[in-house]
Formats: C-alpha cells, sequence, structure tokens
C-alpha cells in the first residue's frame, strides 16, 4: 500500500501551484498554512508575499483563490483580514482520505516509510554494573527506548546502545574482595532474579566499602587489582565478568517490568572501547586537536572557562596515565561512525551533561569524526521530582530505588482497574496484567508528555488519574472505542463518503488524517511529547465525538451507523500504533 498523501499536504502544494500561477516572477511561495479555529484552514503566506510585491493582498487572495483547480478538496474559501485565506474541505475529501489510511494493508495508517533511510544510534538506558537502578535511569530508558520505537516507524535504521558503566577503579576493591570471599556471588536459596543478584552484589559492595576505608592493607591490594584488571589478567577478568552477568541478571529484570527489550549485543559498556583509548588519544595529539598541559592530554575551547576566567579543558588522558570519560565517549563516536556506519548519534542524557557533551562533540568535529556527513544530538532530559517540587528521595534523604517506584505504580494502578473490573467481567489474571499495563504506562506517560529538558513533578495520584492529561485517560478512551466495536453486532465499520460529517466527526477526521505528519516533526525533533500530546488530543476529540453523536442509535440510518464506527475503529487505530510508538500497552478491556 502506498502512503496516503494528507490534505494539509494537499492543500499545501495546490496553494503553493496557484500563487505561482498568480505571480510567477514570485519564485517558490510558501503559503504558511495552519488549523485554524475559524474554518479548517488558514493560509497567512498571501500577505508576506504581497508585501514583497508591493501588490494588494486582498486582491492577490482573490487571484490565488481564481487559480485552485476545480473538483480538488476545498469546499469554501473566504478571503479575510488584509488577506489571510480561510480554508473549508469537503466532507467527501475528509472521509475519502481516512477511507484509504484505514485500507493501509500494512497498517502503518498511510504513513509514509522513509525514502532514503539513515542509521541512527541512540544511546541510552546506561546504568552501572554492581550498582542498583534509581530513579535518575527512569528517564533516559524511557525516552531513549520510546525514540528507538519513533524513528523505527519512519524507517530510519536503529542501532540501540546501552553505554553501561562497567569499568573503572571501583572494581578493583570489589574483585579483591570477591578474590578473598569467593562465595559472596553465590545464589542463594538456587534463587535466580534479577532482585537476588542486586541483594547479593549490594551485600558485597557495602562490605568491600568498609573494607576499603578501614584497611590499608586491603586498600592496596585492591590498587594492585586495578592494575592487573588494565593490564587484562586473565583471573581479574573472570572475575570482573562475574559481576558484570549478575549485573545484567538484574538490569534485565527492571527493563522487563518497564517493558522494554534489551538485547545483550546492544549493551557495549565502557569497557568496550578499552582497546581504542590509546589510538584515539595518539590521533587527538598528532592532529593538534588537544594538548599537553600540566602533564594531561586535553582539548581547549575559547567558550569554556571557570570562575576564575582560565579555560576549561576536556581532559583526554589523566595526568597519571588514566583515561577520562572523554577518551571512552571519543572512541565510542570512532566506533559508531567507521563501524557501524551511523550518520545520526543521539545521546539521551541527564542535561546536567550537557557541557561535556558539548565539549566531546566540538572535539570529534575538530577531529573530523562529525562533519557534513554525521551530526551528534544530545536528548537532554530534566530532572525526576517529588510532589514538592524537590529531586526526588526517600523520607530518609536516599534516592529512590527504581524497581520501588515501578512496584508502587503498578500498586496504584491495579486498584484503579480492579474499581471498575467487576463492571466489564474482568477476571484476576487480567486485573493483574491490565493493572501491569496501566501502571507502567502512567509512568512512562507521565515521562514523554513532558518536554525531556524540564523537569516533571513524580505524582502518582496523578499519574493513575483518569482524568486529564493521563495515559490511563487514553487507555480507557481505547478500551471503550473496542467496547463500542464488540457491541455493534452486524454494523460493521464502513467509511461513507457521500455522507455529510456533523462538526465534531470533521475536527476528529482532520486531527486522524494529521498522525504521520505528527510523527515525522517527532522524529526530526527527537520530540516524543509531540506525539503525547497529540495522543491526547485525539483522545479529547473522540470524547467529544462520543457525547455529540451517538454511534450506535437506532434513528440513525445504517449508512450513518457504519460511518460512524469506521471513526471508531479508525481512532482506536491511531491510539493503539502511537501508544505502542510510545512503549505503553493498550488492553481491549479495562
Amino acid at each position: 500500500m502506498a502512503s496516503v498523501t494528507s490534505l494539509a499536504s494537499t492543500l499545501q502544494q495546490q496553494l503553493a501551484d496557484a500563487l505561482t500561477a498568480a505571480l510567477p516572477d514570485a519564485g517558490t511561495a510558501d503559503p504558511l498554512l495552519r488549523r485554524s479555529d475559524r474554518a479548517d484552514f488558514q493560509a497567512n503566506g498571501v500577505l508576506a508575499l504581497a508585501k514583497k510585491l508591493k501588490g494588494n493582498p486582498r486582491e492577490l487572495a482573490s487571484q490565488v483563490t481564481a487559480a485552485l483547480p476545480a473538483g480538488g478538496p476545498v469546499k469554501d474559501i473566504e478571503v479575510s483580514g488584509p488577506g489571510f485565506l480561510n480554508i473549508t474541505l469537503t466532507d467527501r475529501a475528509i472521509t475519502e482520505t481516512l477511507a484509504a489510511r484505514a485500507s493501509d494493508g500494512e497498517g502503518r495508517l498511510g504513513v509514509p516509510s522513509a525514502a532514503d533511510p539513515g542509521t541512527t544510534v541512540i544511546d541510552y538506558a546506561q546504568p552501572n554494573v554492581a550498582k542498583e537502578m534509581h530513579v535518575g535511569h527512569l528517564r533516559s530508558a524511557v525516552i531513549g527506548d520510546a525514540m528507538v520505537r519513533i524513528l523505527e516507524f519512519t524507517g530510519e535504521n536503529v542501532v540501540r546502545r546501552h553505554h553501561i558503566g562497567d569499568w573503572g577503579t571501583q572494581f578493583g576493591m570489589l574483585i579483591q574482595y570477591l578474590t578473598e570471599h569467593p562465595h559472596e556471588l553465590d545464589r542463594r536459596d538456587g534463587a535466580d532474579d534479577g532482585e537476588a543478584a542486586m541483594s547479593s552484589l549490594n551485600r558485597l559492595y557495602k562490605a568491600s566499602r568498609v573494607l576499603f576505608d578501614s584497611d590499608e592493607e586491603f586498600k592496596a591490594r585492591s590498587r594492585d587489582r586495578v592494575v592487573a584488571l588494565q593490564a587484562g589478567d586473565p583471573q581479574t577478568l573472570a572475575m570482573w565478568q562475574r559481576f558484570v552477568d549478575e549485573s545484567k541478571i538484574y538490569f534485565y529484570s527492571v527493563f522487563d517490568k518497564l517493558d522494554m527489550d534489551i538485547h545483550d549485543p546492544d549493551v557495549v559498556g565502557e569497557s568496550g572501547y578499552n582497546d581504542m583509548l590509546e589510538e584515539t588519544c595518539r590521533i587527538l595529539e598528532e592532529t593538534g586537536v588537544a594538548v599537553r598541559s600540566e602533564g594531561a592530554l586535553c582539548v581547549f575551547f575559547d567558550d569554556v572557562k571557570g570562575p576564575d576566567g582560565n579555560k576549561v579543558p576536556l581532559i583526554v588522558k589523566k595526568t597519571n596515565g588514566g583515561y577520562g570519560y572523554a577518551a571512552t565517549d571519543l572512541s565510542a563516536i570512532r566506533d559508531r561512525v567507521r563501524n557501524l556506519k551511523a550518520d545520526s548519534l543521539v545521546y539521551v542524557v541527564d542535561a546536567r551533561q550537557s557541557l561535556h557533551f558539548k565539549m566531546v562533540f566540538e572535539t570529534a568535529r575538530r577531529a573530523g569524526w562529525l562533519g557534513e556527513g554525521v551530526k551528534a544530538h544530545q536528548l537532554a532530559f530534566g530532572t525526576v521530582l517529588g510532589k514538592d517540587g524537590k529531586p526526588f528521595k526517600t523520607r530518609e534523604g536516599e534516592t529512590v530505588r527504581l524497581v520501588d517506584l515501578l512496584d508502587e505504580a503498578i500498586d496504584r494502578a491495579t486498584a484503579v482497574v480492579r474499581e471498575k473490573a467487576a463492571k466489564v467481567g474482568l477476571t484476576e489474571e487480567e486485573i493483574v496484567e491490565n493493572g501491569r499495563y496501566v501502571g507502567i504506562g502512567a509512568v512512562k506517560y507521565a515521562d514523554l508528555s513532558t518536554s525531556a529538558v524540564r523537569d516533571y513533578k513524580f505524582d502518582l495520584d496523578q499519574m493513575v488519574s483518569l482524568n486529564g492529561d493521563t495515559s490511563v485517560y487514553l487507555q480507557y478512551a481505547y478500551a471503550r472505542i473496542r467496547s463500542i466495536l464488540r457491541k455493534a453486532g452486524d454494523a460493521r465499520p464502513v467509511a461513507h463518503p457521500e455522507l455529510e460529517l456533523a462538526p465534531a466527526e470533521r475536527a476528529l477526521g482532520l486531527h486522524l488524517d494529521q498522525f504521520g505528519e505528527v510523527l515525522a516533526e517527532v522524529a526530526a525533533g527527537y520530540e516524543p511529547h509531540k506525539l503525547a500530546a497529540y495522543l491526547y488530543q485525539l483522545a479529547s476529540l473522540y470524547t467529544t465525538f462520543y457525547d455529540q453523536c451517538h454511534v450506535l442509535s437506532e434513528d440513525n440510518p445504517a449508512e450513518v451507523v457504519e460511518n460512524r464506527l469506521f471513526l471508531c475503529d479508525l481512532t482506536a487505530r491511531t491510539l493503539h500504533q502511537g501508544m505502542a510508538l510510545l512503549g505503553i500497552r493498550t488492553p481491549e478491556r479495562l
């Protein structure tokens, strides 16, 4: 099935052609088309063009109107004010376009796939080995997962990368302790779940830290162990691998709770670039991008200065010969561009690391690894706040464990689902499953409906509310439509372009037609909140339609029932697809 051109795109092209016909000397003209509350669309481009050509805008508007092709989607054009065009489309054009979307055999609702896709590497969900995931890990995972889904849907080749923290001096302490207490990571009671894995790692981490801080001889042995690890000593590496493997069992259990797929080949931690670090530093020094300063290898920038006015460098190699994060991040860029053939690199990373990534990207640009054909973008995100507007902490002032947060969301959501369960006849199994989908959906949607760079308040009462801009509101809208379609009996969803549309039907239809354009904008700007806003508006417009246009009324002629069922069905499919792209499930019954 070929992609379906939206009514806005068709109209945009016809107006541009009409402007060119009316004013051949004007060159390419943009009609500046947008949705309007006075008509279906308003075109404002005539005004700018008339000013440029020193003509009368109302006269030019009339010429443009006369040059539009007969028999197109336009029903009526009114010239308003100083040359605005208020445009109303025919009901037939709306229904026929939606019918084309509904009959897309590939299930894409007529949304085009990129004709010339590139390759994007998305770096997201970056937990640390041997450390518990906390609320600070939530946004990178949720935003990154949504962008992966959206970009893949638009046809982009997407490579996932989970840059886990699996290297560094703390492993000397952990490995040395495990060497001296070899059974500390053994399974208790044969348990094989994530919580058990994290419990063992936590216990070992705390015990080794106490020993490291109190026993100078153990501290010395731990430092020797770091040297052995960096030198690639096989026994030390085998011990290190145990920490990585145990941590992965835990990570995957958390990601599974978040309803996210993470696969082993996508996990390439800091250690994955160890073999490249020396070469990266050599290239930067030989090309003059990095220089020696007080024994360290540094890159300087004119616009990055400290409080004293001196330039603050990006340190690639420390004075003691150790490598900084920058060496790893720059090596990762080299690998992703050279070996993965990426032309876009997206980093879903906390906004507080913006200066670091600005310096890393500029260094890579100077070295020639980024440039015309390859761009890098930090999809920066803000902080998760508590209800009080302060960074989210426990009562004891500790960072909140991510798994506790998700469990609480699921518990709250399950209670909400249970309240209504009897009315729709849900089984206990369905209550539990839907409670999970509603709870995790609530957490994801609260995150994704906020512009990534802004902080947001984590308020579970609001998140699982049936009213307002929440995932639950959208899930219930979907479930309600599925219920109507089940109740329809013999009546089937069928488009009837010959019918006149009520105002609520028109508003819903025009919004449904914008799905592909919204996705293109979301993909281009890495802005999933715009998809969340589109879906909330879709559910709101559907609620108005449902209130004003009785779907299964016996007073309606059969074709009106069928056409309204058709609008219901296409709304459900669009909600289902849009929510899936945000990583949120839509239960059939709620």
